[in-house]
């Protein structure tokens, strides 16, 4: 069995490795335009793929769990509006501890799971990736800087922004116009 495990785990690294020359070549044309510029790409590549993702994976028991949750949930809320309130909230209580609560945690973990592969991943995967191939060694090798940016503050402390802090502020600033830029396209197909 570990010969076996073992076998898989080294396809598992080639097939890692592959993709990652992979991606060293198709961001190699921004590589003139310096590593912050290579790094935003990745980080766009990132979102763009963690929201198609998100918008068209939905596995088949989410949705059944979805339907499950919702008619339990309005059975709840007739049985709320039922005008004996007495009545209504004892048979409400019944519907929560026989049906309700067990349909939302499978619902909620199912969605959760769901989120991680689609949301989550694509993004954390991205950011292994930009921590691997942008290391201080690689960036002195690469660009004949060990860092993304230097500043310099108040006090004439030098700071340096390294790959993995240019990547999480990459992916902030990429979310933040995406949602603006969907506002916007809101906005203005309503009008």
């Amino acid at each position: 069995m570990n010969a076996f495990l073992d076998i898989v785990w080294l396809k598992l690294m080639a097939i890692v490795h592959y993709i990652a020359k992979g991606l060293d070549l198709m961001l190699a044309p921004l590589s003139p335009m310096g590593p912050a510029v290579m790094i935003l790409a990745v980080v766009f590549a990132a979102v763009a793929m963690s929201k198609f993702l998100s918008k068209i994976y939905k596995t088949k028991r989410y949705v059944e769990l979805k339907k499950e949750f919702d008619y339990w949930f309005d059975l709840r809320k007739e049985a709320m509006a039922i005008k004996d309130t007495d009545q209504g909230k004892a048979i409400a209580k019944n519907i929560d501890q026989a049906r309700l609560n067990n349909a939302y945690y499978n619902f909620f973990f199912e969605g959760l799971l769901g989120s991680l592969l689609t949301k989550y991943l694509p993004i954390f995967l991205m950011l292994a990736y930009v921590n691997e191939a942008f290391k201080s060694e690689n960036l002195l090798k690469n660009f004949g800087q060990a860092y993304i940016f230097k500043y310099v503050n108040n006090n004439g402390e030098v700071i340096l922004v390294g790959a993995v802090f240019w990547y999480v502020i990459s992916t902030l600033t990429v979310y933040l116009a995406w949602y603006i830029a969907e506002r916007l396209y809101h906005r203005h197909k309503k009008d």
